[in-house]
């Protein structure tokens, strides 16, 4: 059974900062925007946490497959609490080398806000979902190589 535990803070800074200078706060409202796209451009948004073993050993690989394809958007969503981005999250990036862009999603409301973004996700993270305008694919797993993740955005996109 996998339990996730979030805390009831709103605040939301303005702005998602590459380098991870800036990591803010949203509520699913101010996130959900961020999940959808008019654009061809590809966007691949991983939910994730320090917590998550799995998380942290794919994240190298979302790294390095966004460093490859700039055109790519890479949006890191954690699930970690936001009293601990100064103190833990941001050390840990920095040692992780980890620069694609990060928020924190801090919204109790995980019954509601899970099934708005996939009726079919347990909850469980990590949880990716890559798309564009007109293609979407939601992916409850970890990605075990950067070929492998490769591969599920190609499949995705070019099919």
């Amino acid at each position: 059974m996998f339990c996730l535990l979030v805390s009831c803070n709103n605040t939301k800074s303005d702005v998602v900062v590459a380098n991870n200078t800036n990591i803010p706060v949203y509520n699913f409202d101010q996130l959900e925007p961020l999940l959808y796209t008019d654009s061809s451009k590809t966007y691949i948004v991983n939910f994730w946490a320090m917590w998550c073993a799995p998380c942290v050993k794919e994240l190298p690989y979302i790294q390095a497959y966004a460093d490859k394809h700039p055109d790519v958007e890479v949006l890191l969503v954690s699930m970690d609490f936001p009293k601990d981005i100064e103190t833990k999250l941001k050390p840990f990036l920095k040692q992780k080398n980890i620069t694609n862009k990060v928020v924190i999603l801090d919204d109790a409301d995980a019954n509601t806000w899970i099934n708005k973004i996939d009726p079919n996700w347990s909850g469980a993270i990590p949880y990716t979902i890559i798309f564009n305008n007109t293609k979407r694919e939601f992916f409850e797993r970890s990605f075990e190589s950067e070929s492998d993740l490769e591969t599920e955005i190609n499949n995705t996109i070019n099919n």
